[in-house]
């Protein structure tokens, strides 16, 4: 028997050595070493030989185990290097191929594509678009546009100075804007009437909360001509209203006071989440708190104060008058979209972008 055992000892060492893969490596330990190989099967047997054979056959039959478990531990180790480097070699990854499969396509930010719709939609009614400067001075945000130095949007907690001058109600005082409303001034001041307009762009105010941004955006429009009236400014906000928010729309038209609109007016569109504010399944609509209205902007006829600041460029306040208006973007975008919050925009989570 100790033959026999030496016989498997030496083939087994021999296939062992030859292996030329981890696969293979395994294949040989099953066989010499497996709970069915010939080996172990003749460990097993020791107990019925003669009590004579037993300690020599069982010593080298346990000795041959020892050897080729060493064997097959150290092929192991050196196979895997082998392959390792191997895998390293050929899988090497060519970094200007695209990915696979293809990254998603991205899209338009919920913001970026509100404002667009909005500026289509005025184009379509004549309108050209125009922007200005998001860094501003005291006489185009507030003293060309009619506002008092009395006014609260004047004072230091509601407005970013950049480089306040000695007097904040300095006209140069440098700031910046808290609406698009500049760019009605420089626009008239480049171009005499008639002009009509829409101004998008980024605008700044001290304000952090669900409903308001530090920086926000704002899409407001300038109509002047010799013949321009209050009927104009609600046939257009009506057109507007119904393009956006659906054409069974209706707006309303609040008295209210802003210092560059007399007269001035809040503008609602009837609320397109419910009828006489109840929803369909019998609850208070939360979107327009029951009213069955929503605010979305203000306006108004153009003060002639401010037609005055342009009047040497064609804008003489008797012969000419307008209306102007102003929404914030990321309003109108959470109204359609019933976004709850207005920091979920800036938030760059990926889970909210994607559904829009």
């Amino acid at each position: 028997m100790i033959e026999r055992i030496e016989q498997l000892r030496a083939e087994a060492q021999t296939a062992i050595a030859g292996a030329s893969s981890s696969e293979a490596l395994e294949e040989l330990r099953v066989k010499y070493l497996g709970r069915k190989a010939e080996l172990p099967q003749l460990l097993r047997g020791v107990a019925q030989l003669e009590a004579a054979e037993r300690g020599a056959v069982g010593k080298a039959a346990n000795e041959a185990r020892q050897t080729l478990e060493k064997q097959l531990e150290a092929k192991g180790q050196e196979l895997a290097i082998k392959e390792l480097d191997e895998q390293l070699r050929t899988d090497r990854v060519d970094v200007t191929l695209p990915g696979d499969p293809l990254p998603a396509v991205g899209r338009l930010h919920l913001i970026t594509r509100t404002r667009r719709e909005i500026e289509d939609v005025f184009i379509g009614l004549g309108f050209n678009v125009a922007e200005g400067p998001e860094v501003e001075t005291a006489y185009y945000n507030f003293d060309a546009l009619n506002t008092p130095v009395t006014h609260p949007s004047r004072l230091m907690s509601d407005t970013f100075y950049v480089k306040p001058a000695p007097d904040i109600f300095d006209p140069q005082t440098v700031l910046l804007r808290v609406h698009t409303s500049p760019v009605q001034i420089r626009s008239m001041e480049l171009q005499p009437p008639p002009i009509y307009i829409v101004i998008p762009g980024r605008t700044y105010r001290p304000d952090n909360d669900a409903t308001h941004s530090p920086q926000f955006h704002q899409i407001e429009g300038l109509a002047v001509d010799t013949d321009v009236t209050l009927s104009d400014l609600k046939g257009t906000l009506l057109a507007f209203a119904r393009a956006i928010f659906g054409a069974d729309r209706q707006i309303r038209l609040r008295p209210h006071f802003f210092p560059f609109t007399e007269p001035s007016v809040e503008v609602d569109v009837s609320c397109f989440n419910c009828t006489d504010g109840i929803t369909a399944d019998g609850r208070r609509c939360p979107l327009c708190k029951g009213t069955s209205w929503i605010e979305i902007l203000g306006a108004g006829m153009v003060d002639p104060n401010v037609l005055a600041h342009v009047s040497a460029n064609g804008y003489d306040p008797e012969r000419v008058q307008g209306f102007a208006f102003g929404m914030g973007i990321e309003r109108i975008a959470m109204l359609k979209h019933g976004v709850p919050d207005l920091r979920l925009m800036y938030d760059n989570d990926i889970r909210f972008l994607e559904q829009f």
